[in-house]
């Protein structure tokens, strides 16, 4: 009876708070529009409007120019890039992001790297006076993993100068938000110098240009790339416990992990500031609702000098008087007195460089509204990309996660992306001019799962189906109503790598195990107490660690194409310092001494899909032929990048998705930029003379060199690392690739000559790997009964059962790039597929997928 007591007293407490809780969300049921409907609110509702009317896309923001923009290809090199700039923090560090890690190694391999880990940097520079202001998505925890609370913890458990704030929240307040989230990927550093792209702060995004599947060092652990739940993929199995970040979710030893392509830009200039005004604003409207009373988060000021520039737009900012009195300052270098004086541009010139800083207009735009950031729907971002593509003359190349788009908004999808391209073709179809547009998007959406089973990997593929060639009202079916074949004009592509995991168990590692006395898991977990630091800087529970097991425990069904692995997992202790961790990897890696070197077999052999000196044939494996061909595996290499190139001449390029949450400005907050640079280059254009921006054409041509295999492999190994200038924020420029061969091959995107490269190298690509591992989706599959009969009964992502070695080592060391073709027949006799009851908006939740 005691026992039942203290729990109705427990419950009896909590009423007040769940009353007040209720209450809150009631007010903002009863009064959605509570903050636009006074009248100064409606004055300030008008100000702000009147400023975005004056600007290209109706954005917050004009277009600014002499900014140094510089792009960034895959996380190794933009993170790299990242952690000089932070170290070069002195005043402060703004960061707007979907999920970060706190635990994120910017360099790597982390062994060698221990001090470049995000939160000792953060730590670091926080020790050192700079203030650090963090907002994150605070996720619906009952379907997300990310733990926005970790983060919060421990970011703000390092220092007093470091603040983090989560928004928003789902139940409970004024505010609850169902559906959407906060998606930008923001860095600014002092007010000078600023990060925008597709690349979050987390867990599976840092990856390299060879995009390994690989990550076994039997011999040499410290050579390991992804630690923990670093190594992952997403299609098997999603992140989960990520606080526990130590913990392994699949088992490396012979699940690959998804490899991560995306795009990133750094910048300084006086565009910053603006990036900077999008910071500050949410900063602001986010401590209004949820910190309003706390000390910790302080009241910015907006970062412009109107005395210096009295003709800012910003100037007639509803808040910005009332910021500047109340709010915290900080130093910025663009908007300048005559006489002021900054010695930091002395000092350090890289990082402080003076006006003028390059040569890029840019402007940035967004989607944002009264849930995201306290204003009226702005919608800048879906603006720009309708506008570029209407005013493309030759040439569109798209990057992106998702291509989830309508021709007339009529439907369940809004924004009208897609009608802008049928427009743009028919126009040039009608003219009788050469015009293309080439879209890359992943071949699944990194759910786990298979297609026929997981409801948001179907509705999302279907949904971008819709889009491209079928239900209706898609591109290719507009087009083909006035007879023009859309083929001609627009083609959609994937990406797909090979790897071999160096694991043969039975031949060689059970042996190594058996003479050290240390399994492979418990190297494993030591070398994890080695990324936990010596100070054991994580969760307090780190008393032992999950590892996956090997397949010998999984089931044998199909996986991902078909059904999902069921995994088992072994718990080790923790050792309770990194010199036992140490000896704990010693004895395995010495267990080997009198068995053969490793140091002849590559951990990875990815790199022979780009331009390598030596061919797959070169590849040692000393262990059994059988286990050699178990060893071989492929997988999707996910897109994630956010990024259209219109004419090798414009650039919008940020964190907003080709689809509804990002674009129509009410659903997901977005950030992006339009660059446009004056530093032309002579090049060609459909075999004509022409002249390209250098930032918009060696972009684009640096893809398309990375998807066709024409770059060298990146080597990430080791203590010292080759640093090179794609690895060095702006305003380092980009080593000149211009008139190298692999450029010249890829310079014209509308030759003759380029487009062969392209469509021969994806075709022949597709078959090699249709061949050797059966992905799906492909045109084989025309309805669910062919699905299930074409599935391979394999383990996931690895070789068809009726394959030999000798024959995949022919087929594999044929792929160059990643480059595979878009099946457009995938489905395509299973009507229900795309014209389901989600498509007559019988379906609440279909906003949330699309």
């Amino acid at each position: 009876m005691s026992k039942l007591l203290h729990k109705l007293e427990r419950l009896a407490d909590k009423i007040p708070e769940g009353y007040q809780h209720a209450r809150a969300t009631t007010i903002g049921l009863l009064n959605p529009n509570r903050r636009h409907d006074e009248p100064e609110e409606q004055r300030n509702d008008m100000i702000r409007a009147e400023i975005n009317a004056s600007h290209r896309f109706i954005s917050f923001a004009d277009e600014r120019s002499q900014n140094f923009v510089k792009w960034h290809v895959d996380g190794h090199d933009y993170m790299y890039a990242l952690s000089e700039m932070l170290e070069s923090a002195r005043e402060a560090i703004f960061i707007l992001d979907w999920w970060l890690t706190p635990e994120l190694y910017l360099r790597r391999p982390p062994a060698y790297k221990e001090q470049w880990r995000l939160d000792r940097i953060l730590k670091r520079k926080a020790e050192q006076g700079v203030k650090i202001y963090v907002v994150v998505y605070k996720e619906v925890t009952q379907t997300m993993s990310m733990s926005s609370h970790h983060t919060k913890v421990a970011l703000e458990a390092l220092h007093p100068n470091i603040a983090c704030m989560r928004h928003p929240d789902h139940i409970g307040s004024k505010d609850d938000v169902e559906f959407w989230s906060h998606h930008e990927k923001v860095v600014v550093v002092d007010n000078h110098r600023a990060c925008i792209g597709g690349l979050d702060l987390c867990f599976g995004r840092w990856d390299t240009n060879n995009h390994p599947l690989a990550d076994v060092h039997p011999t040499n652990f410290a050579e390991t790339l992804f630690p923990g739940q670093d190594y992952n993929n997403a299609r098997v199995l999603d992140f989960k416990n990520v606080d526990q970040y130590v913990n392994s979710t699949i088992s490396n030893l012979d699940t690959p992990r998804m490899p991560w392509h995306d795009v990133h830009m750094t910048l300084c200039g006086p565009a910053v500031l603006d990036i900077v005004q999008h910071f500050t604003e949410r900063w602001n409207e986010v401590k209004k609702r949820k910190y309003r009373t706390d000390a910790r988060y302080d009241w910015l000021a907006l970062p412009h000098d109107v005395e210096a520039s009295p003709n800012e737009a910003v100037v007639r900012h509803p808040h910005r008087e009332q910021w500047h009195h109340m709010g915290r300052k900080f130093k910025q270098r663009f908007h300048r007195h005559f006489d002021e004086n900054y010695p930091e541009e002395e000092e350090d010139p890289e990082a402080y460089k003076a006006s003028p800083q390059g040569t890029c207009r840019v402007q940035v735009v967004r989607s944002v509204s009264d849930w995201s950031h306290g204003v009226l729907t702005e919608r800048s971002i879906q603006n720009a990309y309708i506008q570029l593509i209407r005013e493309a003359n030759h040439y569109i190349y798209i990057e992106n996660q998702f291509f989830i788009s309508s021709v007339d908004g009529s439907g369940q999808v809004k924004n009208t992306i897609a009608g802008a391209l049928v427009e743009r073709i028919i126009r040039a179809h009608q003219s009788g001019t050469k015009f293309k547009v080439v879209v890359v998007i992943p071949e699944v959406p990194g759910f786990a799962g298979n297609v026929k089973d997981e409801s948001s990997l179907r509705i999302i593929m279907a949904a971008q189906y819709r889009t491209i060639n079928r239900g209706g009202a898609s591109i290719y079916e507009e087009l083909r109503k006035q007879a023009i074949e859309p083929t001609d004009y627009i083609r959609f592509y994937h990406l797909r790598g090979y790897d071999r995991i160096n694991a043969p168990y039975a031949s060689y590692i059970s042996q190594i195990e058996e003479r050290s006395g240390v399994k492979i898991q418990q190297a494993m977990v030591a070398l994890a107490r080695q990324f936990v630091g010596e100070t054991m800087d994580g969760p307090d529970s780190f008393k032992e660690v999950s590892v996956v097991l090997p397949s010998s425990s999984f089931t044998t069904e199909p996986a991902v194409a078909g059904t999902k692995n069921e995994l088992k997992t072994a718990k080790y202790p923790l050792p309770q310092s990194v010199e036992e961790a140490q000896q704990i990897i010693e004895r395995f890696q010495h267990g080997a001494d009198e068995l053969r070197s490793d140091e002849d077999v590559s951990d990875s052999v990815a790199q022979h899909m780009l331009r390598d000196q030596t061919t797959l044939y070169d590849e040692k494996w000393l262990g059994t032929p059988e286990e050699e061909l178990f060893a071989y595996v492929s997988e999707l290499v996910y897109i994630h990048s956010k990024v259209m190139i219109v004419d090798d001449r414009r650039v919008i390029m940020g964190s907003a998705n080709i689809n509804d949450r990002s674009q129509k400005g009410d659903g997901d907050s977005e950030i992006a930029l339009v660059v446009e640079d004056e530093d032309m280059i002579e090049t060609r254009m459909d075999g004509q003379p022409y002249m390209a921006s250098r930032f918009a054409a060696t972009l684009r041509r640096q893809l398309y060199k990375e998807h066709l295999g024409l770059i060298p492999p990146q080597v990430c190994e080791g203590p010292q690392e080759q640093v090179t200038e794609y690895m060095r924020p702006a305003p380092i420029p980009n080593p000149d690739q211009i008139g190298t061969r692999e450029d010249d091959a890829v310079a014209d995107p509308l030759s003759d000559e380029t487009n062969g490269l392209w469509n021969d190298t994806a075709k022949r690509n597709s078959e090699i790997f249709t061949e050797a591992f059966r992905p799906v989706p492909t045109n084989f599959i025309r309805s669910w009964d062919a699905y299930e009969a074409y599935v391979p009964k394999v383990q996931t992502d690895h070789a068809v059962p009726d394959i030999t070695l000798d024959r995949l080592k022919e087929r594999l060391s044929q792929v160059r790039g990643s480059l595979v073709e878009c099946p457009l027949d995938f489905l395509i006799d299973q009507k229900d597929f795309v014209d389901g009851p989600e498509w007559r908006g019988l379906n609440p939740t279909l906003p949330i997928y699309i």
